[in-house]
């Protein structure tokens, strides 16, 4: 049934067209750039170890800073885009991530290097609930669940950017050129930013609505984390989204040259597979849920199903390595990783008004992220604990997993009856909206 798709417009609906995908391109090439910058220590992981000499747990420090500014910044970045627009905060954010990506290639120490990576994270958290915002400012909401898994795998490509390109510019110029160079793409979007993005198409405005400090952001926050479907998205995302960030953020390519002895070559094409498969199964989840929004949570719980699977027989497989079938199906399911943790917006998206779009995205989108920075640090201690015991690092995956899944079957059916009234409320709307 793709009825429930339908149902999703409503009065005021944006047109959508080229002028949507030309402005909605703009701000996707930020957040494409961002996660080239991102992700660039997943592929340097080794070499950043040797230049700064350093072990498992200060290696680890690099992501886990990174991604503690970018969960902190989350709610203070939606409330920027809800306050400020978002070619503002796009162009602030690409300044921040260029200047950290700068600042890590010259960096001389570890502890610049750790600044560095910071002001990159702060840059980062600023693009993708941008994003976001710009694509329910400019398309249909039944568009939604389509645009949302497309921005997801536009930034599946900057990751594929670091694995195939920068990981070669490290091995052939060396560190300070192959950093240095890859900031020059954060000038080029910051350009196309403040000369061409817009935050809404015209005659679109949104009813500008009150800010009044402290007590405004408050009620921002509070309403948005009343909504069941707010709370949901949280820890679909956070349940979904971390197996696949910790592996290609940082611990994929340690893995399988320490743990499976694979080369490097091979360990970076099963990365490479990994960001392939996410761009493929991000296409399909858009589809399906856009045509069968009841859909969402099957998908998710059933990526969380596969993931752990697979995980616990990488671990657990009895010879001193893993065959390659068996790591070649684990990165074909960690690439749904992505796609599923989507969907947490989907649910956060229809629980809130438009006014509140920026702010119940940023409090989505922590949950990934301190679930991959949970685990990123477990895995660091771990390995430092064990002498390099990967079986039982890795297994602290299984525990955030548990966890998330606990509270998604909390929250499903709240969320399902919330979910419901709105939709109701706004086709009552509909009916009552009088005729231009």
């Amino acid at each position: 049934m793709s009825a429930p798709a339908r149902n999703l417009t409503l009065p005021g609906d944006p047109p959508g067209g080229r002028p949507a995908v030309a402005v909605w391109s703009i701000g996707v090439a930020v957040y494409f750039v961002a996660v080239i910058f991102r992700t660039s220590l997943g592929v340097a992981g080794l070499d950043a170890a040797d230049r700064f000499h350093v072990n498992a747990s200060a290696l680890s420090t690099f992501s886990i800073l990174q991604l503690l500014v970018y969960a902190g910044m989350q709610i203070p970045v939606g409330l920027l885009v809800d306050r400020l627009g978002t070619k503002r905060v796009l162009s602030i954010g690409a300044v921040l991530f260029t200047a950290g990506q700068l600042g890590f290639a010259f960096s001389p120490s570890y502890g610049t290097a750790l600044a560095s990576r910071a002001l990159l994270g702060c840059g980062d958290a600023m693009t993708f609930i941008s994003v976001l915002r710009l694509g329910t400012r400019w398309f249909p909401a039944r568009r939604g669940p389509l645009v949302a898994q497309l921005a997801g795998l536009v930034g599946m490509a900057g990751n594929l950017v670091s694995t195939l390109v920068l990981a070669r510019l490290l091995h052939g110029i060396g560190w300070t050129p192959a950093f240095a160079g890859s900031a020059l793409a954060g000038v080029v979007v910051l350009v196309l930013t403040l000369l061409f993005l817009r935050d809404h198409p015209e005659g679109q405005e949104p009813e500008p609505s009150p800010h009044r400090g402290a007590a405004y952001v408050r009620r921002q926050i509070a309403a948005s984390w009343r909504e069941p479907g707010t709370r949901l998205g949280l820890w679909v995302h956070f349940t979904t989204q971390f197996p696949a960030m910790v592996f290609l953020l940082l611990w994929g390519l340690p893995f399988l040259v320490e743990a499976q002895g694979l080369s490097r070559a091979t360990a970076g094409e099963l990365l490479t597979l990994v960001v392939l498969s996410n761009m493929v199964i991000g296409l399909v989840y858009g589809q399906v849920v856009a045509r069968h929004h009841a859909a969402r949570l099957p998908l998710a719980l059933g990526t969380v199903g596969a993931t752990a699977l697979l995980w616990a027989a990488t671990l657990a497989y009895p010879g001193e390595h893993a065959p390659m079938w068996l790591l070649l199906v684990l990165c074909a399911v960690l690439g749904a990783c992505g796609p599923a943790s989507m969907l947490g917006f989907d649910f956060a998206r229809p629980a809130n008004p438009p006014e509140r779009q920026g702010t119940a995205s940023g409090i989505t989108n922590m949950g990934g992220f301190i679930a991959s920075m949970t685990t990123l640090f477990a895995i660091g201690v771990l390995l430092d604990a064990t002498g390099d015991d990967y079986t039982v690092a890795f297994s602290s995956v299984f525990v955030l997993q548990a966890l998330g899944v606990s509270q998604i079957l909390r929250l499903r059916g709240r969320a399902a009856r919330r979910e419901r009234e709105r939709l109701v409320a706004s086709r009552v709307e509909t009916v009552h909206v009088p005729a231009a």
